[in-house]
């Protein structure tokens, strides 16, 4: 892959994995709650996830949506359906007796769980779709996939620690149930403003 090429695949990599989305607002929603041990499998699940997405919709999996178009229907309401699930589920999450010195009740992401997300998640398919149509080398389709995966692990690496972290950080003053609730309320409706592409865009490539 030329070196122009990488490294705007290297910059749109960034900048789309560190950006607000599904994703990251569970990890920080996550590190918040349950403290970053606790949060590793899920980080991982979205690195995994995602590499398979891009290699299956690399090979050829997207051309489902044109041969059926409404398989994009079905994914875009069960995205919307479970993103409402998920917010409800962190709205309501109960918060430890004393906040940030203990662990909260329910359980957090597991591996398995972030990398089937990925699935549902609209901002992951406008990633890997765009990076696929835009960066991959018709003579070298799989060296490019390949490189396309090494990339976006790379970034994740980075992208999902960093947001974990911060959760974590911001643990240290939501000192009291009442400010945590307060978190949790506002993390949620975040995530429920990522359902807006879902809603207005005729297709997945929204951010």
């Amino acid at each position: 892959m030329p070196i122009q090429l990488l490294l705007a695949l290297m910059a749109f990599a960034f900048i789309t994995s560190i950006t607000p989305g599904p994703n990251n607002l569970l990890l920080m929603a996550s590190g918040t709650n349950f403290g970053l041990k606790r949060t590793l499998p899920h980080m991982s699940g979205i690195i995994v996830g995602l590499a398979i997405m891009i290699v299956l919709v690399g090979l050829g999996l997207a051309r489902v949506f044109e041969v059926f178009p409404v398989a994009l229907v079905a994914l875009k309401t069960v995205s919307a359906v479970y993103l409402l699930y998920l917010a409800w589920k962190i709205a309501n999450a109960a918060p430890p007796p004393e906040a940030g010195q203990g662990e909260a009740t329910g359980k957090p992401f597991s591996f398995l769980q972030a990398a089937a997300f990925q699935w549902v998640n609209p901002k992951a398919w406008a990633m890997v779709l765009t990076a696929i149509s835009a960066y991959t080398l018709p003579d070298h389709p799989l060296v490019s996939l390949g490189i396309m995966v090494t990339v976006f692990a790379m970034v994740g690496l980075v992208s999902t620690s960093t947001w974990a972290v911060l959760g974590t950080q911001v643990r240290r003053f939501l000192n009291r149930p009442a400010r945590l609730r307060a978190f949790n309320i506002t993390a949620a409706l975040l995530l429920l403003a990522t359902l807006w592409p879902i809603m207005t865009s005729g297709g997945l490539g929204a951010h």
